[in-house]
């Protein structure tokens, strides 16, 4: 079988994919939290593994950074392996004071002034929405881990550097209420809605436009392990 961009034989996806954006952050997860791991696919070094966790056999797999990878990917898997969900585990940036450095974040939607919908299939809105039952699957996961997970709305951006004079965050905040920005949920979203497959997005706070704080590398990969415990919990939930 095999796409462009994933070699994965029919069968060594699993029905539920975890999504973070770094090759090594999938490979980390993989590693570190399953069981009877193996490589699936590893075509342009964009790694998918396939484990279980709790007995239940879940997927770890890189979306690459921006809509347009986590689109490539996000379809291929939902049209062409059968996933049925597909959770995103990433980081964010703060817009608002309420969400502190570390917080793990829900998606409840996402804003963003991307062309990604209207070039995909002619689709002009630009808020997309999480699955809710995805979304509560989440909420009760993170419940059962006695972790705290934070509804907000987000903004996903097509640009990390933008140049003066445009939107600040603050303004952004102020017209769209979006707490926190991250890059790829836009894309995931709206590729689950045409599907008629199910995605939410879960992210960590990495650092905060508000008060200027930043996680450093080896941080991130540390207080990142809520959000993969809440992520690995609600897969293995989910299971079929």
């Amino acid at each position: 079988m095999g796409t462009p961009h994933i070699s994965a034989m029919p069968g060594e996806i699993a029905k539920t994919v975890l999504m973070p954006g770094d090759p090594l952050r999938a490979e980390f997860i993989a590693k570190n939290w399953l069981t009877d791991v193996k490589l699936v696919s590893k075509v342009r070094n964009i790694y998918a593994f396939t484990g279980k966790f709790e007995g239940k056999e879940v997927t770890v797999m890189a979306s690459g950074m921006g809509m347009p990878s986590i689109g490539i990917y996000s379809y291929e898997l939902f049209s062409q392996y059968g996933v049925e969900r597909i959770i995103r585990i990433g980081s964010a940036g703060a817009y608002s004071e309420r969400l502190k450095l570390y917080d793990v974040v829900l998606a409840e939607e996402c804003w963003s002034e991307s062309s990604f919908s209207r070039t995909q299939n002619g689709d002009e809105a630009d808020i997309k929405y999480p699955d809710p039952e995805l979304n509560q699957a989440i909420l009760e996961a993170g419940k059962v881990s006695g972790i705290e997970v934070i509804p907000a709305k987000i903004h996903s951006s097509d640009v990390f550097y933008s140049e003066p004079g445009m939107d600040s965050f603050q303004e952004i905040y102020a017209k769209h209420g979006s707490e926190c920005v991250e890059m790829e949920s836009f894309a995931l979203f709206h590729n689950a809605k045409v599907l008629g497959k199910k995605a939410a997005c879960l992210l960590t706070i990495s650092d905060s436009f508000t008060t200027g704080e930043k996680a450093t590398v080896e941080e991130r990969q540390e207080a990142f392990g809520s959000m993969m415990k809440v992520a690995l919990k609600t897969a293995a939930m989910m299971a079929e």
